[in-house]
């Protein structure tokens, strides 16, 4: 795997980069690629989306700047802003001959969870469910917390589409939607999960946690800025 580091990059021009890499992948002339990149301010819609998950209207988001897409990924609705490390891993699950999705999740939800843990916060799965939580205390009554959510595509069994992990992004932009469809969770990020430990260089250092955890779980390849 090798991986790639965009910068910032709006929705729509990372949806063509991910066609294109699905079609060179499939036809061999690209290796398995993950790229890493943050979106402005956008909402997108998933196969499984419910209109109803978005708390206000489209018109209300457009006015502030929020594009809305419905795309072609699993799961429901989520939200990206500046501040969440989105990744975008092309995968060939067959070159790996490995051809289940449900595996694939769980490999990306480990890695993850690896970089978390380097980074000094505590992962947990959700027994069903998909995505990355922060472990609750024992016998706490307050909802779960969760930091990255996944939702994927895939085509000829080249994966697209991904994660996204909240680094230290201002949460009130999920307040406009219902995250994941889920009404028991609250978001959280590694800066709040940190608090006063929160490094001033978190973001640098969560890309190369992530960057790290991938290639360990996938493969080791390269990592280019």
């Amino acid at each position: 795997m090798v991986v790639e580091d965009l910068g910032s990059v709006a929705y729509a021009e990372a949806l063509e980069l991910q066609q294109q890499a699905v079609a060179a992948r499939r036809a061999g002339r690209r290796s398995d690629t993950l790229f890493l990149l943050e979106h402005p301010r956008v909402v997108t819609l998933g196969r499984g989306a419910q209109e109803e998950n978005l708390r206000r209207s489209r018109a209300e988001l457009a006015a502030e700047g929020v594009e809305v897409h419905e795309v072609s990924r699993g799961g429901d609705v989520t939200y990206h802003a500046p501040g969440q490390l989105v990744g975008y891993p092309i995968v060939d699950l067959d070159a790996r001959g490995a051809r289940d999705v449900h595996r694939y999740l769980r490999d990306i939800e480990d890695a993850l969870g690896r970089a978390l843990r380097s980074l000094g916060v505590a992962p947990w799965r959700r027994e069903g469910y998909t995505g990355v939580f922060v472990e609750p205390e024992p016998g706490s009554a307050a909802p779960l917390r969760k930091i990255a959510s996944i939702g994927i595509g895939v085509r000829g069994w080249v994966t697209f589409h991904g994660f996204a992990l909240n680094v230290d992004i201002d949460l009130r932009g999920f307040d406009d939607i219902v995250p994941c469809g889920l009404h028991d969770i609250e978001m959280t990020s590694i800066a709040r999960e940190l608090g006063a430990r929160a490094p001033m260089d978190l973001q640098k250092r969560a890309r190369a946690a992530v960057a790290s955890a991938f290639l360990d779980v996938f493969g080791a390849g390269e990592s280019t800025a």
